[in-house]
């Protein structure tokens, strides 16, 4: 098998290298500029790795060339980080549509098999979001269903829809393709993947401000508290990213079934608000470090203005109907959010709680 992989060098990519390179008989083009998560594959022959992204006249002839030969080609590629829908929401429209845009039409014009990772957020709110109390006494007003859960995005001046709506227009391209030029194609909605390797560390290998399990990871070890946006009333489910890795193996072992599809990919057991992931956190911290004051460790909140700027506004619950994966996949996960917390923040602990964040603001 053979596959081109744009996005290679990423969280999910890394992943994916790791247990396709595990397999037999697999070869993959891939396009990633940055490698720091795929050192352990840099020299393998299996991979064709180009450093840099498909987002140019120069890098659209060799991806194309690439995709001729390839039995299906997989997108990774995206900016999706909530901290910039809104600061930056013309780079995040950039990178999640135009620049996949030419990635699609050149997977339509030979043909070839697109599996393309949207995400949950395209759902935006929910229906019960709108009524009194927000009352989630009816599946049918919460649960994201592929075929039939209406798309819903807040105002135009709410810039943190920049994301999902770029997210959803390429969705639609991408079946319209398929509509009118039969490409065949599988669209993957991940309800936030966790795992070793999924984000940066502000102060010690990047800057800003990174996704919640990082924000929250990087108070604990700089003691700092941890921030809950409004409160951190917001309901998530959490999938670890080896049942997630499993998924797709199961749709490139069953094209029949995986092709012309549209996947949640999430684990509905795995759900807490985030003020109980917050809580959990620490107390997995005060395990892992061996240190009980941790099980104490201050929680504030503090509004979505003050930590993302404005313009910013939330998805209530992610609820993901998995139907469509177990019947025609045969996949459910399995991992539980303890054992997916204990993983990733042993990672984060080993690699990053002896390092010197650069802050001077940081208290023992």
């Amino acid at each position: 098998m053979r596959l081109v992989i744009a996005g290679c060098g990423g969280f999910i990519g890394s992943h994916l290298l790791d247990d396709l390179f595990r397999r037999e008989g697999i070869d993959v083009d891939g396009w990633d500029p940055e490698t720091d998560k795929i050192s352990d594959h840099l020299f393998n022959p299996h991979l064709n790795l180009h450093r840099a992204l498909v987002d140019s006249k120069e890098t659209w002839k060799e991806f194309e060339d690439a995709v001729r030969h390839a039995d299906a080609v997989i997108n990774l590629a995206a900016i999706c980080n909530p901290s910039q829908y809104n600061t930056k929401p013309l780079a995040v429209i950039k990178a999640n549509f135009f620049d996949v845009y030419p990635v699609v039409e050149i997977c339509a014009r030979h043909h070839k098999w697109l599996i393309h990772f949207s995400t949950s957020e395209v759902y935006g709110r929910t229906l019960a979001s709108y009524l009194p109390d927000n009352r989630y006494d009816n599946p049918d007003l919460f649960e994201l269903d592929e075929a039939t859960t209406p798309l819903i995005m807040g105002p135009i001046q709410n810039q943190r829809w920049s994301y999902a709506c770029a997210k959803q227009l390429i969705e639609r391209f991408i079946f319209a393709c398929h509509y009118e030029t039969g490409m065949p194609f599988t669209i993957v909605r991940p309800l936030n993947f966790f795992g070793p390797k999924m984000d940066f560390i502000p102060g010690r290998d990047g800057d800003g401000v990174p996704r919640v399990l990082a924000c929250f990871m990087t108070a604990l070890m700089n003691r700092e508290p941890m921030l809950l946006v409004d409160g951190g009333n917001r309901m998530r489910t959490v999938v670890s990213i080896h049942d997630a890795i499993r998924a797709i193996w199961a749709m490139l072992e069953r094209p029949d079934r995986a092709m012309n599809q549209v996947f949640n990919i999430g684990n509905r057991d795995n759900e807490v608000t985030i003020r109980e992931l917050a809580e959990l956190m620490r107390d997995t911290y005060a395990e892992i470090t061996g240190n009980a004051a941790f099980l104490q460790h201050p929680i504030e909140s503090v509004t979505a203005e003050e930590f993302y700027g404005p313009g910013y506004e939330d998805c209530d619950r992610r609820m993901p109907n998995l139907d469509r994966a177990r019947t025609l996949l045969d996949w459910a996960p399995r991992i539980s959010l303890r054992e997916t917390l204990v993983e990733t923040m042993q990672f984060y602990h080993d690699h990053y709680a002896t390092e010197t964040p650069a802050r001077s603001e940081v208290t023992a």
